[in-house]
């Protein structure tokens, strides 16, 4: 088992930069992904980005994300970083961390392959 816990969303103008936190703590020996997911209000979870175990391996969703967010993992710590910056009114959502055992390469893009999921951190951009 893999427990999960997102910080540092919160309320931010848009333009703004805020840094999400993906705090690992269980099993966390084993290698694993990480992925971040968002879910709007009315909207279903989307995919955001995913880094490899070792952080040599990351992904994104397509754009509007691509050019202005960034992931990061350092595993002294067990965490998993999202920096988001230029934020816009439409990345207002709840934020999701989700980890998953990492047996290949390939590093996880769809919800249904994670095993392990946090609570959620709400980001608000205000227009």
């Amino acid at each position: 088992q893999v427990q999960l816990v997102e910080s540092g969303g919160g309320l931010v103008q848009t333009g703004g930069s805020l840094r999400l936190s993906c705090a690992a703590s269980g099993r966390t020996a084993s290698p694993y992904a990480v992925g971040w997911f968002r879910q709007a209000p009315g909207k279903e979870r989307e995919f955001v980005a995913a880094i490899s175990w070792n952080g040599g391996s990351v992904h994104f969703a397509d754009s509007p994300v691509r050019d202005r967010f960034t992931v990061s993992r350092d595993n002294a710590k067990n965490t998993v970083y999202l920096q988001m910056n230029s934020l816009k009114f439409d990345d207002t959502a709840v934020y999701y961390c989700a980890a998953t055992a990492q047996l290949t390469l390939d590093v996880p893009t769809t919800a249904s392959s994670y095993d392990y999921w946090g609570q959620g951190t709400q980001v608000t951009v205000s227009s």
